[in-house]
């Protein structure tokens, strides 16, 4: 694996399982009336873009980091719409 990939891969990880304490967070104490809407809308639509960008551009980090952001964010919007 080049070290460009490699450098990619663990970006990619800093920043996706950045969301993991905000969605766990929201799963155990059921609340996310501090939780923007309207910012993980924009921000899963984002994600979708960037995930097609990364199958056309066959770039595995920019694809798996997106397919796991999308999991925790689309489970933040979620539970945004399930606790209000």
């Amino acid at each position: 694996m080049e070290s460009i990939t490699i450098l990619g891969l663990i970006a990619a990880t800093l920043t996706t399982f950045a969301f993991l304490p905000q969605m766990l967070k929201a799963i155990i104490n059921r609340h996310t009336k501090d939780i923007s809407l309207l910012t993980y809308i924009i921000f899963v639509i984002g994600i979708i873009l960037w995930f097609i960008y990364g199958i056309i551009k066959n770039d595995l980090p920019i694809i798996l980091a997106n397919i796991v952001s999308f999991i925790f964010a689309f489970t933040i919007l979620i539970l945004k719409i399930i606790y209000k």
